[in-house]
């Protein structure tokens, strides 16, 4: 039986989430991507050439039923679970005083409470092969922004992070969480631009994920905030 490791991507068919399963592929682990897109899974997997260790599973990270339907598919696949991580989010972009607030409850859902449902769902896998939730925030969790729902949203997740940290660590699993400065990913097509500057890649951010995932048994790197240079916030 294949006994690599097993990582399992939500928000994994774009942006950093894809940039993390190629590079985890690569590397020899089998990878469960998961999204709301069946179209953007399947393109995701015909561009890597439909590889072995990659499954694809569609579901909404904000729905705890779909949610413990990719890890019980995972499991079922490739028989362990030691990596999960929480990439799944999006922005608004607007203001808590001139934005529309009919966008917040997707993003808040999405954004806060999906990665708590994806530790609800793996914590027991994850026990027994002493792994690792990586949960990817924002800069905007710890720099506030004028206005900036969205940045609360990371807020949130900053301190999922350090909350779930410290329940978790008895039991032999880690927590990672990535905080990324601007990235150039599809993050920002809703936003109508690019915003001005140097922006990061996602094989960028990628790189500090999969570094964490990778740090010999007994070690345990918290919170990473990657900043390209010139970002002064």
């Amino acid at each position: 039986m294949n006994d690599s490791p097993v990582a399992l991507i939500t928000g994994g068919g774009s942006g950093i989430g894809a940039a993390v399963a190629r590079q985890l592929l690569d590397a020899g682990h089998r990878v469960t991507v998961t999204g709301r897109g069946e179209a953007r899974l399947r393109a995701f997997a015909a561009e890597l050439g439909e590889p072995e260790g990659l499954l694809t599973v569609v579901g909404n990270a904000a729905e705890y039923a779909d949610v413990q339907a990719a890890v019980e598919a995972t499991l079922k696949a490739f028989g362990r679970l030691d990596t999960v991580v929480a990439n799944a989010g999006f922005a608004t972009h607007d203001s808590v005083a001139e934005g529309d607030p009919a966008g917040w409850t997707e993003m808040v859902l999405t954004n806060v409470l999906g990665p708590a449902l994806l530790i609800r769902a793996s914590i027991d896998a994850l026990k027994e092969t002493r792994g690792r939730i990586v949960l990817v925030g924002s800069v905007a969790g710890f720099v506030p922004g004028p206005g900036n729902i969205y940045g609360a949203t990371k807020w949130a997740v900053t301190g999922l992070a350090e909350n779930t940290r410290r329940q978790v660590t008895d039991w032999g699993v880690g927590v990672t969480h990535i905080a990324p400065g601007r990235v150039e990913t599809p993050f920002w097509d809703s936003y109508g631009s690019l915003p001005p500057g140097h922006l990061l890649t996602a094989d960028q951010i990628a790189d500090s994920v999969v570094w964490a995932i990778r740090q010999p048994d007994g070690v345990d790197v918290n919170t990473v905030v990657v900043r390209p240079l010139g970002q002064p916030n």
